[in-house]
């Protein structure tokens, strides 16, 4: 009669089906944000020249797509597999990159408290560079009109901010109808008015400032992003701690999963 001695370390079906389903969900989320981000490039005719990727000098909102699908594809598709295989350099590679984007939010959400002077400096040299490329992207075009409609602002301290860019420039050199106006999502909308008027912000700064009030929102975009932050602390607080409860869970999967590979590889040395 043989006898066959059987090793007690195993790996665990649990965490390794779990860990495999949790980086599914990311793997094709990753997909469907470089679908998204590929398609409007095509739309944009960026996939036929690349140049037009280095000529905008503000922020093209199809970029941080890609990049985010990028991220999310490559660690959602390391999981997966390094699940599947069970192969250790894939499990720690994902690992490895989760606990890296972890403290990087911890540190970003450290020094934008600590340093917060610096950080408004910083975004509002951000608002008035994406102002000055308003009408040369869609896209930046169509994000800086949903900021300014949801948050009743206009331009980044205030609505003189739209001198930054050409086209509402008040020089006397500019031959622009909009000259010395503002984007229509700076306008005070009339709740009758079931037609969007993109008009409405003509000539408005050649009128006195009391006259805005009237017409246009004339709080900054800034002021009202430092106004809407406190009223909403708690939500933010949740979304960061939600974020961060699901990296930890991703990391605690893959480290149970190395240590068991590595148990079981280990006793098969024996």
């Amino acid at each position: 009669m043989h006898y066959y001695r059987y090793s007690n370390a195993e790996v665990s079906c649990w965490y390794k089906y779990l860990l495999f389903s949790y980086n599914i969900v990311f793997w094709l989320a990753g997909v469907a944000f470089l679908a998204a981000g590929l398609w409007a490039w095509s739309e944009k005719g960026v996939l036929s020249d690349l140049t037009k990727v280095t000529g905008l000098h503000g922020l093209d909102p199809v970029v941080l797509v890609l990049v985010v699908g990028i991220v999310m594809f490559t660690l959602g598709f390391a999981g997966c597999v390094g699940a599947l295989r069970e192969n250790i350099c894939l499990l720690k590679f994902f690992c490895g990159a989760i606990v890296f984007i972890f403290l990087l939010e911890l540190a970003v959400a450290v020094l934008a408290f600590l340093f917060q002077d610096w950080v408004r400096d910083r975004v509002k040299e951000f608002f008035e560079n994406n102002i000055k490329s308003y009408r040369d992207d869609i896209d930046l075009q169509n994000l800086i009109d949903s900021l300014q409609k949801i948050n009743h602002c206009c331009g980044a301290q205030g609505p003189d901010d739209w001198d930054f860019n050409i086209y509402f420039n008040c020089s006397s050199e500019s031959k622009s109808r909009e000259k010395c106006g503002v984007p229509f999502s700076c306008c005070i909308s009339d709740p009758a008015q079931k037609v969007v008027n993109t008009q409405c912000g003509y000539d408005v700064r050649k009128k006195s400032r009391r006259q805005w009030h009237d017409q246009i929102f004339v709080r900054g975009c800034i002021l009202a992003l430092e106004a809407w932050l406190p009223r909403n602390i708690y939500i933010v607080a949740g979304v960061f701690i939600a974020i961060s409860l699901l990296q930890i869970f991703g990391i605690f999967l893959a480290r149970t999963l190395i240590s068991d590979i590595e148990a079981v590889k280990a006793g098969n040395a024996f």
